[in-house]
């Protein structure tokens, strides 16, 4: 009886099988990061103090990250996630998804320590401005005209009246 070797191809499977369902996974991976808690009563900090609710954490909160949404929608790498991202039938979808955490950190700029939100938004394809822009046979410079009084440079050069 001769022996052969069975092959079997198996295809990749997700978590998901549709747009809708992706949707909703997606929806839950940004409820999952926010975390887990719940409120619990403890004695204030003084002996004559009554009790004051406090949060407890169950799941710390976490940032959202390419990579935790890729693991989250059953990804095996961030770049196959992008890969369907760029020539899947899910693209639009993802492209959203990838959007919202692109808007997690943009918000982040608008904050004291951005540095971490620049290198991140950097990574996903964002760069610093360039002063002309080409399009086709059109060069536009692009000249940031200053209006309204000079800014002082420092504090001393304030005059308060």
């Amino acid at each position: 009886m001769p022996i052969g070797i069975l092959i079997i191809m198996t295809r990749k499977k997700y978590k998901f099988t549709t747009a809708n369902e992706l949707d909703a996974l997606i929806v839950q991976y940004f409820e999952h990061i926010k975390g887990l808690s719940h409120q619990e009563e403890r004695p204030g900090k003084t002996a004559r103090s009554k009790l004051v609710k406090a949060t407890v954490w169950d799941r710390e909160p976490e940032p959202a990250t390419v990579a935790g949404l890729a693991l989250y929608l059953g990804f095996s790498s961030r770049q196959a996630l992008e890969l369907c991202e760029a020539k899947g039938k899910y693209a639009s979808v993802l492209k959203r998804a990838r959007l919202r955490i692109e808007e997690l950190y943009e918000k982040k700029l608008h904050t004291q320590y951005t540095s971490g939100a620049i290198f991140a938004l950097k990574s996903m394809g964002w760069n610093e401005r360039t002063d002309t822009i080409e399009l086709g046979n059109i060069k536009l410079k692009i000249e940031i005209v200053q209006s309204g009084p000079q800014l002082a440079a420092s504090e001393k050069e304030v005059v308060l009246e």
